[in-house]
């Protein structure tokens, strides 16, 4: 009897089915073998207890800058790490254009006393991540730092080896210098199954146990979010799913006391154009059912954090098409109401305007001499913003992926990217915080009694 010959594509079935075996096996295996519950540990309990001894003198007015007057290239995704002195660290992203091969990870510290920031500094490139993880990197992005319990900084940031964003792992480096030099870079392994398409944006967080809580989000086929816990040493302990298809990704976790927390996601699927959300009474052991909350979202990212009083603050684009836009809002029932505290950008006139370039420089000229800038750097900023921002001679404005964090001094600090070129930074003073809040809940009081009456 003559033996029947195998063909290539059996052989291909039988190693696919191999791989998902494997996968399976090892996912059980994690489920089986799951670590023990702990609960959310709120940064507000950390700042009590510190902010008396890292206080400064500090302005108590809102003051926005530019992180890095350099111009030229394009700059997105920036976030922040408070430094053992108090200082405030920034990562962004920078190069020609959005995942091409000459994007670096790039970094600077302000210091709140001076209100300065340090002339940038790059971190890494593809070239020195490749070296380390021994692979072909392609390109990466949305760099994101957290301080661990030892005390080291722990960078968190995306990169490719194949194809798109969808194709993502993330790698990580550690520095017990709060960033002055950083370890080896190593990849975080996040699913048994090729270990692709897992992406970093949301600010980290702590449990009790000091694990760390990493907000991170999935692109390939479908779009959804999901924690991961990693222990002391950076190892991924455990991983939750936030939502399902393609409703959501770059989740943002809002921790309110040791058993509650928010989770605020960006919308990416259409529908009604609203920010997703999500919540947790047990610890994060479960969430809710992922569902449409009444903050308004153009698919963009959105930043978070919790002041120590629990009102929640939120930094995003507050409307339903664009970027154009950016809003601080507060709520201080849990996330069911939201109000706007201050409006930050907004060039929302401009709609359905054709802006020739001329036109568009001048604007942005203008909108730099607000935020101080002197003449020569308010003409150097408009040519850097037009160059990212006017393809075909048509041009636009994108104020997009926010990041908040709050400091040991109890006050608020935003960076985002400002029309693709520049990172914006904005400090809310605890005080000037106090009393917006204050402000705001006395005219919706006022407002809800003059409708009452009516």
């Amino acid at each position: 009897m003559r033996r029947k010959r195998s063909t290539p594509h059996a052989g291909w079935r039988a190693l696919t089915l191999l791989l998902l075996v494997v996968a399976f096996g090892a996912g059980a295996l994690r489920v089986w073998h799951r670590p023990p519950a702990a609960n959310f540990l709120p940064s507000a309990s950390d700042i009590a207890t510190s902010a008396a001894k890292t206080d400064s003198p500090t302005s108590d007015a809102l003051v926005s800058r530019f992180v890095s007057p350099i111009a030229g290239p394009h700059r997105h995704a920036a976030s922040l790490v408070e430094l053992k002195d108090g200082r405030i660290r920034a990562f962004w992203f920078s190069g020609s254009q959005e995942g091409a091969p000459d994007v670096e990870i790039r970094s600077a510290v302000f210091d709140p006393r001076r209100g300065e920031w340090s002339p940038e500094a790059r971190v890494t490139d593809r070239f020195d991540t490749a070296r380390g993880l021994w692979r072909y990197v392609k390109k990466l992005g949305n760099p994101v730092a957290e301080r661990a319990a030892d005390g080291s900084l722990r960078l968190y940031y995306v990169t490719v080896s194949l194809g798109g964003w969808a194709g993502s792992s993330i790698t990580t480096r550690r520095s017990d210098d709060d960033g002055a030099t950083w370890s080896a870079p190593q990849r975080l392994i996040t699913s048994p199954f090729l270990n692709l398409s897992t992406l970093v944006k949301g600010t980290p967080f702590h449990y009790a146990d000091d694990s760390i809580g990493l907000p991170v989000y999935h692109e390939f086929i479908n779009k959804f979010g999901e924690i991961l816990r990693l222990d002391r040493d950076g190892r991924v302990l455990d991983k939750q799913r936030l939502s399902v298809g393609h409703l959501a990704l770059q989740p943002v976790v809002l921790v309110r006391d040791t058993e509650h927390a928010q989770v605020l996601m960006r919308h990416s699927d259409g529908g009604q154009n609203r920010v997703i959300g999500s919540s947790s009474d047990d610890g994060g052991r479960h969430w809710t059912r992922p569902s449409e909350t009444s903050l308004r979202n153009p698919n963009s990212a959105v930043a978070g954090v919790v002041l120590a009083d629990g009102t929640l603050l939120a930094v995003l684009n507050d409307i339903e098409g664009n970027r154009d836009a950016l809003s601080l809002l507060a709520s201080t029932d849990g996330g069911a109401n939201w109000r706007t505290l201050r409006v930050l950008e907004d060039q929302t006139d401009r709609h359905g305007q054709e802006l020739d370039v001329a036109a568009y420089r001048r604007r942005v000229a203008e909108l730099a001499r607000a935020d101080g800038a002197d003449a020569s750097a308010a003409e150097a900023i408009a040519e850097a913003a037009s160059t990212h921002m006017c393809p075909d001679a048509r041009c636009g404005f994108e104020f997009s992926y926010p990041y908040l964090i709050l400091t040991a001094r109890g006050d608020v600090e935003l960076v985002y990217t400002w029309n693709r070129s520049y990172i914006k930074h904005t400090s809310f003073p605890r005080h000037w915080l106090a009393q917006r809040l204050h402000e705001t809940t006395d005219a919706a009081t006022t407002k809800t009694g003059e409708a009452a009456h009516d």
